[in-house]
């Protein structure tokens, strides 16, 4: 599917070397335990484990914590979910070193995105839509799946979804850069610009902001992006 590159933003320096990396570091008896705290009930013990997992590094350098947290993009409280979001979206770019993240664990992570649905997609936009910073993240977690694009469509025009995460669903597609969804931009592009324009039409109706008038401009900003050279 063609696509636009997307610009990596750097995460911290690793706290373990590459010869540390996947299948050793979950053996260390805090990471275990950390680890086992992200499956509680409870999200205040969810949110500890993730810190600690994140402390020491531990999704950057093992397949299996990465394998745990992609499984945890649903998570119920949003800003576990948002430090979900970072943590893999950092694993998928080199540090501030240039280093990449051991081949293995970027291997295993991008096999689990690649599987994601809708759901999945739509409570990451959900965590960008409280935390606008994870831009870059969030783009590379979407540019793992090759049904993003649909995803992100499917999102964008349903009239359930609140306007906030239809808003970052076509941004995304525009970050990311599918250019797949540029026909069927145009199509939603005309029929809310044929909604809008009957609405002023009707002299009588007091003129109120729809959610049409506030996509709108969203749309054009993404298929300029789209259609530029």
């Amino acid at each position: 599917m063609p696509r636009k590159s997307i610009s990596p933003e750097m995460p911290q320096p690793p706290l373990f070397t590459l010869e540390e990396s996947t299948g050793k570091i979950e053996l260390f008896p805090a990471v275990w335990s950390a680890a086992e705290q992200l499956i509680h009930p409870e999200a205040e013990v969810r949110q500890n484990g993730l810190k600690h997992l994140i402390d020491f590094q531990a999704p950057r350098f093992s397949s299996l914590v990465a394998y745990l947290l992609a499984t945890r993009l649903t998570d119920p409280d949003l800003s576990v979910r948002a430090q979900i979001v970072r943590a893999l979206g950092e694993v998928l770019m080199p540090d501030r070193n240039g280093q990449p993240a051991p081949e293995e664990v970027r291997h295993k992570l991008t096999a689990y995105l690649a599987q994601m649905r809708t759901r999945e997609s739509y409570s990451i936009l959900q965590a960008l839509v409280e935390h606008p910073e994870l831009e870059n993240n969030v783009a590379r977690l979407l540019d793992a799946c090759p049904f993003a694009c649909t995803h992100l469509v499917d999102i964008l025009a349903d009239r359930s979804a609140t306007l906030e995460v239809r808003i970052r669903a076509v941004e995304e597609i525009g970050r990311v850069g599918y250019l797949d969804a540029l026909p069927q931009l145009e199509r939603l592009e005309s029929r809310l610009e044929s909604r809008v324009n009957g609405q002023r039409a009707m002299s009588f109706v007091p003129l109120t902001r729809s959610e049409d008038q506030e996509l709108l401009p969203a749309i054009h900003r993404t298929l300029t992006l789209l259609r530029a050279p």
